[in-house]
């Protein structure tokens, strides 16, 4: 078993039959009554990705003064700056925006701070020079909402800043021309889980108008997509909509650097989902900002010729490589520190010559591993420490750093992933008031348990017809996993080790019904079952397309003996 629990959620037969009734594929229905929808017309709305979904950028607070102040920007030819951030969604949303800016006639840099040198946000120094060189406006992407002594020191220097962001708020906001971020309190905008980059293109959509709205999908869409997969916002609303135009738009292929992007990640040529985008193509984007070359990403997305943009891609696969190699490094590094010292609650963990562009990665392993957030911070060895946090099974991490902000000289962030600054003397501390907030707060550890949307009693309900209809339920992600089903006590008929004994391959019948089953970094061995056993198996199912016959294939989450009770 890879999960100490299965939760079957299961649906209400009334509402399934009240979806079918309205035109909703039989399987669709049951997953739909699963998580929740109960009316034809909701469903109607959840599966709707078009344009009707995108929502009224003037509902965002500030967006009509933020429009009124590119616009004036645009008429009078000003030097801007876009300052976004380091990782995929501050990227995408800095290449997105300076593109648009840059059509419009603008001269407009990108300024994405070095991870090593500067750190997140806004800074100062950066501002000044912005000064000398005679910009008059600055606007943020993904970053800025905390900005407040920032924004002051542009002000003073005369360069007006507009903030777009979408990361919690204090209860003081920047004083700066435009604050326009879904969670200020005062904002009753719908959609309150816009990416970085999601926020960006509300405003390049309030700019040109909304009549526009498909022509900006086309233009700016595969940006919109890679930055919202990557930052692993609910694809709920308006997401699901941006994520499925802008796949559409990678698939056009009309960038030359995503072009070899996809191709030195082996993507090339095959259907893009948020899967493969989020695993494949994210992290190589990403690496650069990690490395502390993020200028390496926004160069190869924004780029028109086609040699440069093969070199750059090349070039990020490699950097990538090296990434990896310095997590599995650090991680093994972080396992020996609780080996030793093992953590009575979330982990905090600091030493000095971590990398600090990768901790994050590692910190999100370990908070996987051991089912409790992690914290892994990086020492600079002059007494202070900057870190990742990353959350597990729910636990808001936000109001946690909150409560233990008398001890950190900076942090910020979301629900599940955030940054910090500590001096090197608190950490102790730190590691008390967490632990002591986790207990008091999350008094049941969460164990590892499996989400499933309903058990198939009917083999019928696999039919090649209903599974193909899966596709309407895409894109997947945060908030809309990729459908979850189990079966019963199944006859598990045969056990074959394949990819050179890294996965395996199973038969299992059900009611007289045979499907054929994937389960990858597994071995025969590690499956704790053998054939003729009777088990229980988790599975999403997929159509299987191989030299041109299209079979039903169960993708295995997980796999266990049967023992008829319920968990």
């Amino acid at each position: 078993m890879v999960y100490d629990k299965w939760k079957i959620n299961g649906y209400d037969r009334d509402d399934a039959v009240c979806l079918t009734q309205g035109g909703i594929n039989p399987l669709i229905a049951v997953i739909l009554a699963s998580r929740g929808v109960h009316d034809i017309d909701r469903a109607n709305r959840f599966l709707d990705t078009g344009l009707s979904a995108v929502l009224d950028p003037f509902g965002l607070r500030d967006m009509d003064a933020a429009a009124a102040r590119v616009s004036r920007a645009i008429k009078e030819h000003e030097r801007v700056v876009v300052f976004g951030d380091y990782d995929v969604d501050g990227m995408t949303a800095s290449c997105l925006l300076a593109g648009y800016l840059r059509k419009k006639g603008l001269d407009c840099d990108i300024y994405i701070p070095c991870r090593l040198d500067e750190g997140y946000g806004v800074n100062n120094n950066a501002i000044d020079d912005f000064a000398r060189k005679g910009v008059s406006l600055v606007i943020t992407v993904d970053c800025g909402v905390t900005a407040n002594e920032e924004a002051a020191h542009a002000a003073a220097l005369g360069i007006d800043m507009i903030i777009t962001d979408h990361h919690e708020c204090r209860d003081e906001l920047p004083d700066a021309v435009a604050v326009i971020d879904p969670k200020r309190r005062d904002c009753t905008y719908v959609n309150k889980s816009l990416a970085g980059v999601g926020v960006a293109f509300k405003l390049v959509c309030a700019v040109e108008g909304q009549d526009k709205l498909q022509e900006l999908l086309d233009e700016y869409g595969d940006l919109l997509a890679i930055g919202t997969i990557a930052d692993v916002v609910p694809v709920t609303g308006e997401n699901r909509a941006f994520i499925r135009a802008g796949l559409e738009a990678v698939e056009k292929r009309k960038r030359p650097g995503l072009l070899h992007l996809l191709r030195g990640c082996g993507l090339e040529g095959r259907p893009l989902n948020t899967g493969n985008v989020g695993f494949a193509l994210a992290p190589r984007i990403n690496a650069a900002g990690r490395m502390g070359r993020s200028v390496l990403s926004t160069d190869l997305l924004m780029t028109d010729d086609v040699a440069e943009a093969e070199r750059l891609a090349a070039e990020l696969c490699e950097l990538n490589m090296e990434r990896r190699s310095l997590v599995t490094e650090i991680y093994d590094e972080a396992l020996d520190m609780l080996e030793k010292n093992p953590a009575d609650g979330p982990i905090v963990l600091a030493k000095e010559g971590w990398f600090q562009g990768v901790v994050g990665i590692v910190a999100a392993r370990l908070a996987e591993r051991f089912c409790v957030p992690a914290i892994l911070i990086s020492l600079d060895g002059d007494g202070f420490g900057r870190g990742s946090c990353r959350s597990y099974g729910g636990f808001s991490l936000y109001p946690a750093l909150e409560h233990c902000s008398a001890l950190l000289d900076n942090y910020g962030g979301h629900e599940m992933a955030a940054g910090l600054t500590v001096a090197e003397e608190n950490v102790p501390a730190l590691r008390k008031a967490l632990c002591d907030y986790y207990k008091a707060n999350v008094p049941t550890p969460p164990v590892p348990t499996l989400n499933i949307d309903l058990e198939v009693v009917k083999p019928a309900l696999l039919s090649f017809r209903n599974v193909s209809a899966l596709a309407l339920l895409e894109p997947y992600g945060n908030g809309h996993p990729s459908p979850s089903l189990c079966i019963m006590d199944a006859v598990l008929a045969s056990v074959t080790a394949i990819g050179g004994g890294s996965h395996v391959k199973l038969r299992v019948v059900f009611e007289g019904e045979t499907f054929e089953c994937i389960f990858f970094s597994h071995s025969p061995e590690s499956l704790g079952v053998n054939a003729g056993d009777r088990v229980d198996i988790a599975f999403s199912p997929q159509i299987n397309d191989f030299r041109g016959r299209q079979s039903i294939q169960l993708m295995l989450i997980d796999i266990r003996p049967h023992t008829g009770g319920a968990d």
